[in-house]
């Protein structure tokens, strides 16, 4: 219920700051397009978020041939959650990371890249593994679906708003202060997109670990798997949206994000592993 209401929530914050930004820009014709604009980007926020996410990663179907470990691990540790297997995917990035999208456990993806599969042990991976399906299990891949697609969709309409600026001139109200109120919002709304970001609760990674945790009945192959992949995310720059960087198990921008702590949705990864090794889980 909690995170419906967040998705609720972020949904139609979302519509009304893209009305905010066509009426800034267009006066009350710019309000009708914006609530249009607006209407169809919740809708498909709601519904395409999963493939929004996928196509971010530029991820592909895993290959149950190519890839046999990875749909029976996926598989036992389904069953064991009792939940339907999501969709298997592999990215291309060489960084070791994961994620989840969808907007229900029947909906569901899980994507890692082939870094983790390289430098991780099987061991480690079903650690991630399990922590993605925990999130799955607990719904929190509805809101961080939806939160990232709702941020990219922000960013876009706010750059589409400062190309139609900059060449097609403003309105005459621009002298009473409409130029300055225009600026302002494209300044405002890519900080918005990081502020709907920021609604998505730190807690839910440590609520996922301890998931991952009692579905392996311990939290050491999670916390491993975690040194590697902070080491991992500081050591290998990736090109990765910083609205679907909130997805990752741990955040994939670390190497090139200056104020990563400042804007990160994920707690500190020490402070992780510590949580896994004390047994607070349990």
């Amino acid at each position: 219920m909690k995170n419906n209401v967040k998705t609720a929530v972020l949904l139609a914050g979302m519509g009304g700051l893209i009305m905010a930004i066509g009426g800034a820009l267009g006066g009350n014709s710019g309000l009708i397009i914006g609530l249009l604009v607006g209407l169809f980007s919740v809708g498909g926020a709601f519904w395409f978020s999963d493939k929004i996410a996928i196509a971010s990663a530029r991820a592909v179907p895993a290959d149950p041939a190519r890839y046999p470990q990875y749909f029976a691990t996926m598989a036992d540790l389904s069953a064991r959650a009792g939940i339907p297997m999501p969709r298997l995917y592999v990215a291309p990035s060489p960084q070791p990371n994961a994620f989840a999208t969808g907007r229900s456990p029947a909906h569901a993806a899980v994507c890692v890249n082939e870094g983790l599969l390289q430098y991780l042990t099987w061991e480690q991976i079903s650690g991630v593994l399990a922590h993605e399906l925990s999130h799955v299990k607990h719904r929190d891949i509805l809101t961080s679906s939806v939160a990232a697609a709702i941020a990219m969709g922000i960013t876009f309409v706010a750059r589409m708003a400062a190309f139609g600026a900059m060449f097609g001139g403003g309105r005459s109200d621009d002298r009473d202060g409409g130029g300055l109120g225009s600026l302002l919002m494209l300044f405002l709304a890519p900080v918005a997109a990081g502020v709907l970001q920021m609604t998505i609760s730190r807690s839910r990674e440590f609520e996922a670990d301890a998931g991952a945790a009692r579905l392996l009945g311990t939290g050491e192959p999670l916390a491993s798997a975690l040194l590697v992949l902070e080491s991992g995310a500081r050591q290998i720059p990736v090109n990765v949206n910083q609205a679907q960087a909130q997805a990752y198990i741990v955040n994939p921008l670390r190497a090139t994000q200056m104020f990563s702590k400042m804007f990160s949705t994920h707690p500190a990864t020490a402070d992780r592993i510590a949580r896994l090794r004390s047994g607070e889980w349990k």
